[in-house]
């Protein structure tokens, strides 16, 4: 059985001080693949270099929404640059975050839309987080995303905003939230997305799922705690869960290289 952890963020303390070892754990559970995620300029830099040491390794990177304020027309070339970068997979994160705000909204949506500019350049998919802004992100996704290969990262809204995902032709991404007990309305978005528009992250080191929510942080070896769990929710076995989600990360990220004799 072979799983993808599709937004993990191995940059981030206290990941970041023992990623051979956190490889190393996740492997021996079987999730043989990582997506790990720039959320500033920085940042995306590190993710790179990190994923050029290792198989089955990639990056996306991208300016956060809490850190839009800083995503000047400077710093969005450089991203531009950063992305060009081999093995770099994907734009994002990016969107809206309207529960912190830490980026006042004009800018969040701004800097949106310059991710969304940068990922129609150079034909990446583009990972996206909202929270508490779903209308807004659906508003400027339909201005500036047509034609975009878009997926909505550690999902947490309603069956009938999965639907309306699904029927723009997005993708769905679940995390360890899924396993929660107060996450009913994330079950019922999942029971409706089909396995071959659905991924499966940690976005660690945050948010480990039961039944070892207490464990800090979160890794990639955990993921197959959600994996096990979607796959009762869903009614299929873990290895056709596995089989499904990971097909669909490998071709929806375009992962050339990804070594699985799972994989056809």
């Amino acid at each position: 059985m072979t799983l993808i952890d599709t937004h993990c963020h191995l940059t981030f303390e206290p990941l970041s001080a023992d990623v051979p070892g956190v490889v190393e754990r996740s492997r021996a559970a079987g999730v043989d693949g990582w997506i790990t995620i720039g959320t500033l300029l920085e940042d995306s830099r590190r993710a790179v270099e990190l994923a050029g040491r290792y198989e089955n390794m990639y990056a996306a990177v991208g300016i956060h929404p809490h850190d839009a304020q800083n995503a000047d027309s400077r710093a969005l070339e450089e991203l531009k640059e950063v992305a060009r970068r081999e093995k770099v997979v994907a734009i994002g994160e990016t969107g809206l975050d309207f529960h912190y705000n830490f980026s006042k909204q004009p800018d969040q949506k701004r800097a949106f839309a310059a991710h969304l500019d940068i990922a129609r350049e150079l034909n990446l998919p583009v990972v996206i987080h909202s929270r508490n802004a779903f209308d807004e992100t659906m508003e400027i996704l339909d201005r500036s995303g047509g034609g975009l290969r878009i997926v909505f990262h550690c999902f947490s809204g309603s069956a009938e905003q999965a639907r309306l995902v699904l029927d723009k032709g997005y993708f769905v991404s679940f995390t360890g939230v899924i396993t929660f007990k107060n996450a009913e309305s994330t079950r019922e978005a999942a029971r409706v997305v089909p396995l071959d528009r659905m991924m499966i992250e940690t976005d660690c080191p945050y948010m480990s799922p039961e039944p070892v929510r207490s464990q800090k942080p979160n890794e990639p070896a955990l993921m197959v705690h959600t994996s096990n769990f979607l796959a009762q929710l869903k009614g299929v076995s873990p290895e056709d869960l596995a089989q499904a989600t990971t097909q669909t990360a490998v071709e929806f990220f375009r992962l050339t290289g990804f070594q699985t004799s799972s994989i056809p």
